[in-house]
C-alpha cells in the first residue's frame, strides 16, 4: 500500500504540479518584472525607488468589465501615486486571440482615456501566471519591504462593477488607507469580477 501511495505522490509531483498553478498568496514576495510600456520603454517595480507599494491591475481594452473600471483605475492612480502607491496596469491577453489588445490598440486607448499610469503588455504571458491573475480586471496590492514587494491584497477594485456611484465598499482604497496608517487590513482577498484572461 505504501508503494502505491508513494507512486501516486511522485506522479502528482512530476505531472500535476506547476510553480505558478495558484500564483501568489497573501504574504508572498512578488518577483520583479520588466515589461514594455506603451511608450516603448520597459518598466520594472525597481524603477519606482520611492514607492511604498504598488497597485498592480491586470486589465485590457476588450473586456467590458475592464472598460467599466478604466476611470476608477485612473482615479486610483491620481489619488495614490503621489502618496507612494502608483497603479501599474498590465495587459495579460494573447493578442493573436484578442487583436483589440495589441500594443497599438493599448497605446490608442491610453491616449484616448488619458491614462497617467504605465500600461504594460505581458507579451510572453509569463507574469500573470506568477501572480495567479485569472480575470481582467484583477488587482494585486504590494507593499514595499526590505525583503521585496509583499503581497497584501488580491481581488477586485470595489463591490459594484456596473455603476461607480453605487459602490458601497472600495476594497483597494480601504487597503491602501490601512497600509498608509499602519492599520490591519480587514479584507485581504475578494472575488475579482471580470473576463477570463485569453490564451
Amino acid at each position: 500500500m505504501n508503494t502505491i501511495y508513494n507512486i501516486l505522490i511522485l506522479f502528482t509531483t512530476l505531472f500535476c504540479s506547476h510553480p505558478f498553478d495558484d500564483g501568489y498568496d497573501i504574504g508572498d514576495i512578488a518577483t520583479d518584472f520588466s515589461l514594455e510600456n506603451i511608450d516603448g520603454s520597459f518598466v520594472s517595480l525597481s524603477d519606482f525607488k520611492d514607492a511604498k507599494g504598488f497597485i498592480i491591475v491586470f486589465t485590457c481594452n476588450t473586456c467590458p468589465y475592464a472598460v467599466l473600471y478604466e476611470d476608477r483605475i485612473e482615479a486610483l492612480n491620481k489619488k495614490y501615486a503621489h502618496q507612494g502607491y502608483p497603479v501599474i496596469a498590465i495587459m495579460p491577453n494573447n493578442v493573436e486571440t484578442k487583436p483589440g489588445d495589441s500594443m497599438i490598440s493599448m497605446r490608442e486607448r491610453a491616449i484616448d482615456k488619458g491614462f497617467t499610469f504605465p500600461y504594460l503588455i505581458d507579451a510572453g504571458q509569463k507574469i500573470y501566471p506568477q501572480y495567479g491573475a485569472t480575470k481582467t480586471p484583477h488587482v494585486f496590492i504590494l507593499e514595499s519591504t526590505s525583503r521585496g514587494p509583499l503581497v497584501r491584497y488580491i481581488g477586485g477594485i470595489d463591490d459594484n462593477y456596473k455603476d461607480a456611484s453605487l459602490v458601497k465598499t472600495r476594497y483597494v482604497e480601504e487597503v491602501i488607507e490601512s497600509l498608509k496608517n499602519g492599520y490591519e487590513i480587514k479584507q485581504t482577498k475578494t472575488k475579482a469580477i471580470g473576463c477570463s484572461i485569453k490564451l
